[in-house]
This record gives structure tokens, C-alpha cells and sequence, in this order.
């Protein structure tokens, strides 16, 4: 069977996959199949496996094992409830590394998802009709696993491969109250794969009119985190920090992640500059913040209860143990 995307947009045919980042066009809602001739076993089929991420856009769980068969890769999962700033942080970090802004001895090597990183930075850059603005809200629509973007590092002269998890924030919302929630599975995945844990704290939500349901939401999420950690570095993250939130909403968080979390590091973070900071257009904590993420050692042979000693993000790849 082979077919076409009933998406106009969508510039993926059916010989290198999808553009949403599903590991076969087949899974994904708009793939229209229709019959033909083709014979078994070849790219053009469903039965002849997942396609290589040729499109460059945001991997599926399944294309992780082709960059696995590379190198290790470090996945860095953003917790998060919607609008609190994962993909604008993530388009951030790309901005800056494109401008060759980042950690002393870390540079751009390259990327298997250029445009699904162009996809939610673009917004970011300066458009003289409009001026810059923030990514679109990230869809929960699809039901698939988080879409993963890759980097390529030069970190000090050795080349390292890191995921970045953009997923929409309904998701964080749901897992949050109920772990198993039928609409949180990429939630839950990512709970169990990531490597690095990023919580973040919207405060604008936080000092904003609806603060309390802000703060019970947030505190929710933070113990669902807890429970999940086992021993991973964990950083929670004061996002739009150009706001300024009440000093007693901050208390009554910080206690609230410390009951939660134990040991945490805390950034603060903001896609605006500082009034008098120099030089301008590199915001506030960014690149502390991904400093961070990609310092802080690997737990040794972290792996959810009752699996294997396996490469962490290798755990569990399309249900198959690798």
C-alpha cells in the first residue's frame, strides 16, 4: 500500500516520511493509503519498516534508533503546562547557537531536524512587517509521542548527539493528576526516557489573575516529577522572569519543590533582555540554563523499574528493547 498526505502543506511524499515526525506517513490521521503494485519489503511499503527521517523535520520515537546507531544521545525532557515557554525556550537555544552565542567550548555541528527547528524558531526572528513574535501554541492534536529535535554538538572538541522533547503542555496537565491518563502517553514516555528533567514555572501565569489555579496546578505537577525523578538532575526554571511575581508566591513554590523535588537547581530565564544589559538579544539565563543541561553527568544506567541496564535513551524504542 502506498498513498499521499491529504495535508497541502505537507511536503513529505510517501518515500521519506512524515511531516508532523511520525516514524511511517501510515500512523499519521491525514495519510491517505490507496493500492498499488509495489512489492514487499520495499521503502514505498508499510511492511518495510520505518523510513529515515529524511524530511528534517521533528523525530518520532522510532527514528531515535537511526541516530542511536550513531552515538549516545542525551534527551533533555521539558515539563511544562501550556504557555509556559518550553518551545520558545527551545527556539531560543537554537537562535543563539545559530549566532554562535552559547557555553564556552560548545558550537553548532549540525542537525537530523533543521526544519522542524526552523518550524518553531522562525517566529522568533525579526520580520520587518511584523517584528518578532513567539512560536504557535504547540498541538496536542495529533496523539502522537513528543516530537524530538536533534542537535549536534562540538563540545570541547568531542561530537555529542542531544534530543529536545517539544511537547504541548495539555499533556504535562493531565499526567500531572492522573499518571496513566489515556490523553498523557507522550507525557509519560517522556517521564520515563528523558535524561535531564526541566520543570518550568510560568511566571506570568503565577502573577497573573488566575495565580492560585496557576499555583495548584504547577504544585501538582511538581510532585508528579517527584515521584517520577529516581535520582535524575532536575531544574526548575522561573520562565518569563522579566514579570515579577509575588514574594510570597515564590516562598510558597520554592517550599513546594523542595517537599517535592529534595535537591534542585533553579533558573531563571527570559526571552527579554535586562534593561541595561549588554549586549542586547541574548535574553536572561539562557544560556546558563543550557549550560546546564548539558553539563550535569548522566545517572549510570538509569532505567525505569524492572527493565535492563540499557543505554538510557535506548530503554525503549517503538516497544522493541534494544
Amino acid at each position: 500500500m502506498s498513498g499521499r498526505c491529504s495535508q497541502a502543506a505537507c511536503i513529505a511524499p510517501d518515500e521519506v516520511g512524515c511531516l508532523v515526525g511520525e516514524a511511517s506517513p501510515h500512523y499519521c490521521k491525514h495519510w491517505q493509503q490507496k493500492a498499488d503494485t509495489e512489492s514487499p519489503g520495499t521503502m514505498g511499503s508499510a511492511e518495510g519498516g520505518a523510513r529515515l527521517p529524511w524530511t528534517g523535520n521533528a523525530l518520532g520515537s522510532l527514528d531515535i534508533g537511526f541516530l542511536a546507531g550513531k552515538a549516545r544521545a542525551r534527551l533533555v525532557g521539558l515539563f511544562g503546562a501550556a504557555d509556559s515557554g518550553k518551545t520558545s525556550l527551545l527556539g531560543a537555544w537554537y537562535l543563539l547557537l545559530g549566532r554562535d552565542i552559547g557555553p564556552n567550548g560548545v558550537s553548532f555541528a549540525g542537525s537530523l531536524t533543521l526544519e522542524g527547528w526552523e518550524n518553531i524558531a522562525g517566529s522568533l526572528r525579526w520580520n520587518a512587517m511584523r517584528g518578532p513574535a513567539f512560536p504557535p501554541h504547540t498541538s496536542s492534536g495529533t496523539g502522537r509521542h513528543p516530537g524530538l529535535l536533534h542537535l549536534d554538538l562540538q563540545m570541547h572538541e568531542v561530537r555529542h548527539d542531544l534530543l529536545f522533547a517539544d511537547a504541548p503542555g495539555e499533556w504535562f496537565s493531565r499526567w500531572a493528576v492522573r499518571r496513566d491518563a489515556e490523553e498523557a502517553t507522550g507525557a509519560l514516555w517522556l517521564s520515563e526516557t528523558s535524561d535531564v528533567l526541566i520543570i518550568l514555572a510560568d511566571s506570568d501565569a503565577l502573577a497573573g489573575p488566575c495565580l492560585g489555579v496557576a499555583r495548584t496546578n504547577f504544585v501538582t505537577l511538581l510532585r508528579r516529577v517527584g515521584a517520577e525523578r529516581r535520582g535524575r538532575p532536575v531544574a526548575l526554571v522561573w520562565t518569563k522572569c522579566d514579570v515579577k511575581v509575588d514574594d510570597q508566591m515564590r516562598q510558597a513554590v520554592t517550599q513546594a519543590a523542595d517537599l517535592a523535588l529534595g535537591s534542585y537547581c533553579t533558573f531563571s530565564v527570559s526571552l527579554h533582555s535586562a534593561p541595561g544589559q549588554e549586549p542586547h538579544n541574548r535574553g536572561q539565563g539562557l544560556i546558563e540554563l543550557f549550560e546546564w543541561a548539558l553539563s550535569v553527568p548522566d545517572l549510570p544506567f538509569f532505567r525505569p523499574a524492572g527493565q535492563e541496564p540499557e543505554r538510557a535513551l535506548l530503554r525503549l524504542v517503538g516497544g522493541v528493547h534494544v
